[in-house]
């Protein structure tokens, strides 16, 4: 059994607190449960683990074929790690997978991972048809020694934070929203890869995205930016589509970094998007387009601007907040005296 086999490389040196879940985009949602796991394992002096999937589940389970991935592998286990999880384990999802019986399953996370407590959200189902929801499993952790604990959702505005919901705003082009429900500004990443250079001849050179065609992208339209190359933070304005002024064709990602001439060909980039600035249109020439663009740098520069004095504003306002507790503290400690 191929899933054994991969189960039996990972050897934890501890007993686990485990999780299980596709966990796309790695939301608010998914953080209050992780956060939990951790501090939990923690206190039972426990691993906390996450059992994650390389291929969607759908792709085998629903006849509508695999969503695209608001996050990839990569970006999902880098984010897994920045919550402090201390074993991921990346299973491809397949047919083999998805006939296990939820006790059969149960029994390689007991057996290979030493699961001693499983958290879940309020949704969770593992094993053949989903059979096994959270009553279920608890009816296997009392014959199995085991815990089951159960993750309430978070609530924004009204709305429970799902990959759902971030996949409706992102289809959009609302970033803002994207960007509460994540708790961060969504991204993407790639290789820049050589294109038509038409930019370049507008005087606006821009770096193209290798991004997987398995990745969710925003609505196409014209974003604000802020592109990540080794440790360096640049601003920058994204377009998203077809390019229709030339012709259309294929849907590319176009990163314009301003005030930029290093060289990007073949670098790894990252773009975390921010705003979304207009639509993609068609232009009835390149003067016009250029004027478009033009006036798209100058709207990003703004808003970039006020983002960043916010961000001081905000600092300013902790190191405040900071002064004045440790004046409050001194108050309560009475003086030394020799």
């Amino acid at each position: 059994m191929r899933i054994e086999e991969e189960l039996a490389q990972v050897r934890p040196q501890k007993e686990t607190l485990l999780t299980v879940g596709v966990f796309d985009g790695v939301h608010l949602g998914h953080q209050r449960l992780l956060t939990y796991l951790r501090e939990q394992a923690q206190k039972n002096n426990w691993l906390s683990c996450v059992v994650t999937f390389k291929s969607h589940p759908q792709a085998v389970l629903s006849a509508e074929g695999r969503p695209l991935w608001v996050s990839d592998l990569e970006s999902r286990i880098d984010l897994l790690r920045g919550l402090g999880i201390d074993v991921i384990v990346a299973l491809p999802f397949t047919s083999e997978l998805a006939q296990l019986t939820a006790r059969e399953f149960v029994q390689l996370l007991k057996g290979h991972l030493k699961m001693r407590g499983l958290v879940v959200g309020p949704d969770f189902a593992l094993g053949k048809n989903r059979e096994g929801d959270a009553d279920r499993l608890r009816l296997l952790g009392q014959e199995m020694s085991f815990t089951v604990e159960v993750i309430p959702p978070v609530v924004l505005d009204g709305q429970v934070v799902s990959s759902s919901a971030v996949r409706q705003a992102l289809a959009r082009g609302d970033m803002k929203r994207v960007e509460k429900l994540f708790g961060r500004p969504f991204s993407l990443s790639g290789q820049v890869v050589t294109g038509d250079e038409r930019g370049r001849t507008l005087g606006y050179p821009t770096a193209n995205l290798d991004v997987s065609p398995e990745q969710a992208l925003p609505n196409d339209g014209v974003y604000v930016t802020v592109a990540h190359l080794g440790g360096e933070s640049l601003p920058s304005v994204t377009n998203i589509g077809i390019r229709p002024t030339f012709g259309g064709g294929k849907r590319l990602v176009e990163a314009y970094l301003l005030d930029y001439e290093g060289e990007l060909h073949q670098q790894r980039l990252r773009i975390d998007l921010l705003d979304r600035l207009r639509d993609e249109k068609r232009f009835a020439n390149a003067e016009e387009l250029k004027a478009a663009i033009r006036k798209d740098v100058e709207r990003a520069k703004a808003i970039l601007d006020k983002r960043l004095s916010k961000c001081k504003s905000q600092d300013s306002k902790m190191q405040n907040h900071k002064s004045e507790f440790k004046e409050q503290f001194k108050s309560l400690v009475p003086e030394s005296r020799e």
